[in-house]
C-alpha cells in the first residue's frame, strides 16, 4: 500500500493536503517528513509539567500549524482543541485529548517514517 493510501486510512486529508500545493506530491512527500521533524522538536506529552503551560502551548501550536497545513486532520483537531483549552487554563481538560490523540499521532509518524526509509 502506497503512503497517500495509508495515511488515508489513518484520517489524513490526503487530497486536501495535495490541492494546498497544486498536486505535487514530491513537495507533500518532503512536507511529510518536516511534519515528522516537528513532531520530534516539539513533542507535546500528556504528563507535562503545569509549572510550564506556555512552553506547551508554543509547542502544541506549532504542531497544530504543521499538521493543519498538510490536512493531517485527527492531529490538526486534537492540537487546536488542546491549545484553546491551555490557552484558557484547562490543563487537565487537555490532558485526555492528549492521551487520545498521542497514539494516532506515532500512528501516522511510524507510517510517514516507513516509507521514507
Amino acid at each position: 500500500m502506497s503512503l497517500f493510501d495509508e495515511l488515508r486510512e489513518l484520517g489524513v486529508d490526503v487530497d486536501g493536503g495535495l490541492r494546498r500545493i497544486n498536486n505535487n506530491e514530491k513537495l507533500y512527500t518532503r512536507l511529510l517528513g518536516s511534519f515528522v521533524k516537528s513532531i520530534d522538536s516539539q513533542y507535546v506529552g500528556a504528563d507535562f509539567d503545569a509549572s510550564d503551560v506556555t512552553a506547551q502551548i508554543e509547542k502544541a501550536h506549532a504542531i497544530k500549524g504543521t499538521a493543519g497545513n498538510l490536512s493531517i486532520t485527527p492531529v490538526y483537531e486534537a492540537y487546536t482543541k488542546v491549545v484553546d483549552l491551555l490557552r484558557t487554563g484547562q490543563i487537565d481538560e487537555a490532558r485526555p485529548i492528549l492521551e487520545k490523540i498521542l497514539p494516532v499521532q506515532a500512528d501516522i509518524v511510524s507510517c510517514i517514517k516507513k516509507h521514507m526509509e
